[in-house]
């Protein structure tokens, strides 16, 4: 158990560290350059009601993206993305220790690539260099943002933080999403009458009431995800002995050399989430494949010897960039933030074996720029920039 977080939490000296994590790549937007305007009276206040536990979390504005699919985000005002940030700074540790290895989603040292990696070494260890039987088990939780039950969430909390202040500010967090919503005045999150419960609870876990479902807009929602999924992976890992389980957020895969295996495992899974968790698969995305059909997993397909991008993320890949490059000529990014964009979709490609996709997407990018005058110029800095920097390494 960890005591005397609070006071760690609310410091004035985490929250200025947790501010200046915040506004980076932000200080252009309004809200984020309006709060800055005053930065010093804004913290300050801010550490004051913290510390005399005035604090309430302001209601969120809410829009939809459709990347890759339509979600609806929740945004926070920036003095409760400060408060998010400061809480994930102290707590991260404590939580992140107890998590498994093949946890990946939002953490240090992890990621979609290592997390892919992983799948492909196991792919290879089991078929024992793809010479044997190898089936991989996918599975996705249906609407798992907004399922994640608030009371499972509480109890999971209490078990590894003892500070009662803390938990309190956790708590306000967690409740905050959908107890003032634009967008469904009338779900009022308190309202827990028996005669309205049942008959509002499928549209409640949409908007988040009656203590079902996290914000997926929050830094704190990033934590808590792996926090309640992680009594999943320790299941997984401990209860049904599994060797080789790998997990993204709501994305997980196990591979066996043993199709049966896998089949007799996903009672035991569905069991578990709906009896512990409140969590469903979606019965569209489970699928149990030989290895050799190629194995779906985070934008990528792995095969044996090679790894293609899903076709769903190329298609995305080149319109965004292409949307990059429209807001480049309108002024809306500068230079900078697009070849910041081109390279993190060519990083995208590096990790496969798609060297023709990758010119292919530059050729792209230079023709969709060669209506402006100083495309060429352009060009021409960015090839002399990356001459000087030497070959990327193959």
């Amino acid at each position: 158990m960890h005591g005397g977080l609070f006071n760690k939490i609310i410091s004035l000296e985490n929250l200025f560290t947790s501010w200046y994590e915040f506004r980076r790549g932000k200080r252009s937007k309004y809200d984020v350059a309006l709060y800055e305007q005053k930065i010093e009276a804004n913290l300050f206040s801010l550490h004051g009601e913290l510390k005399n536990k005035t604090y309430r979390h302001s209601e969120y504005s809410a829009f939809y993206i459709t990347d890759p699919k339509l979600r609806l985000v929740h945004k926070a005002k920036v003095r409760d993305r400060i408060v998010h940030h400061a809480i994930y700074h102290v707590l991260y540790p404590i939580f992140d220790s107890s998590f498994i290895c093949d946890s990946y989603s939002c953490r240090i040292d992890k990621g979609t690539h290592k997390a892919v990696d992983r799948l492909n070494t196991f792919i290879r260890k089991t078929s024992k260099n793809y010479t044997g039987a190898c089936f991989v088990l996918k599975c996705d939780i249906k609407k798992f943002f907004s399922s994640v039950d608030h009371r499972i969430l509480t109890t999971i909390l209490e078990r590894k933080i003892d500070d009662p202040d803390v938990l309190a500010l956790l708590q306000e967090i967690i409740i905050s999403f959908g107890s003032k919503t634009n967008y469904h005045p009338q779900l009022q999150l308190f309202d827990f009458r028996v005669e309205n419960r049942e008959r509002e609870r499928e549209r409640a876990a949409t908007f988040g009431c009656f203590g079902v479902g996290i914000p997926i807009g929050n830094l704190t929602s990033q934590l808590f995800a792996n926090v309640y999924m992680n009594y999943f992976d320790q299941f997984v890992k401990h209860k049904l002995k599994v060797k080789h389980y790998c997990r993204y957020t709501d994305d997980f895969i196990i591979v066996a050399d043993n199709r049966e295996y896998l089949e007799n495992l996903l009672p035991k899974i569905e069991s578990f989430l709906h009896e512990n968790l409140k969590l469903k698969l979606h019965p569209e995305k489970v699928t149990i494949r030989k290895y050799q059909q190629g194995a779906d997993f985070l934008g990528y397909v792995v095969l044996p010897h090679h790894r293609l991008v899903r076709t769903k993320t190329k298609s995305r890949i080149f319109k965004k960039l292409k949307i990059r490059v429209r807001e480049f000529k309108t002024g809306l990014i500068n230079e900078k933030t697009l070849f910041q964009s081109l390279n993190s979709y060519l990083g995208v490609f590096s990790h496969a074996n798609c060297y023709e996709l990758e010119q292919k997407l530059k050729n792209k990018f230079w023709s969709w720029l060669k209506e402006e005058e100083y495309s060429e110029q352009v060009k021409r800095d960015h090839d002399n920039s990356a001459t000087k920097k030497g070959p990327r390494n193959q």
